[in-house]
């Protein structure tokens, strides 16, 4: 009985650790375009693009209004014939550099780019320098334990 319960909690657990990490398409059908290759362009620019409402996630991943109101107007760009970059600055211009989810590699945004290698090796260089140093110091000349501390020793240790 235990062994099934056992599977039984694995298999819910399992569950929903799965629900967790699958991703959620958050496209009606509606918003879907006929031409697939249109389609997939679109799909990739709702990748790109950031939910202003939502912050963290991507208009192809989040159920807000206004995420639902980009995806429609990133297909009706395209329908248009603009290019992906010609609806990235569309949205740019509207809402500023954050609703991009990848910042772009000019300006301030360097310091984004940047911070993370150099955080790594700054991180890097002082667990060396910490480790080097605590390797010389205990590199000195120190005597064991004498043989009456060791005796002592033994006899506590046997008690």
């Amino acid at each position: 009985m235990t062994r099934m319960l056992c599977c039984i909690r694995l298999l819910v657990a399992g569950t929903f650790l799965l629900g967790l990490v699958l991703p959620v398409g958050a496209v009606e059908p509606g918003e879907m375009l006929d031409d697939p290759v249109l389609e997939a362009r679109a799909q990739e620019l709702d990748d790109d693009l950031r939910c202003v409402k939502c912050r963290s996630e991507s208009i192809a991943s989040s159920n807000a209004e206004w995420a639902s109101d980009a995806r429609v107007k990133v297909r009706e760009l395209l329908t248009e014939g603009a290019t992906d970059a010609e609806v990235r600055d569309f949205f740019v211009a509207r809402y500023g550099e954050y609703v991009l989810m990848t910042p772009t590699r000019h300006g301030a945004n360097w310091i984004l780019w940047g911070a993370g290698p150099l955080m790594l090796v700054l991180g890097g260089g002082i667990a060396a320098f910490y480790l080097r140093r605590r390797t010389a110091a205990g590199t000195g000349d120190e005597e064991g334990l004498s043989t009456a501390e060791k005796a002592r020793l033994g006899q506590i240790l046997d008690k």
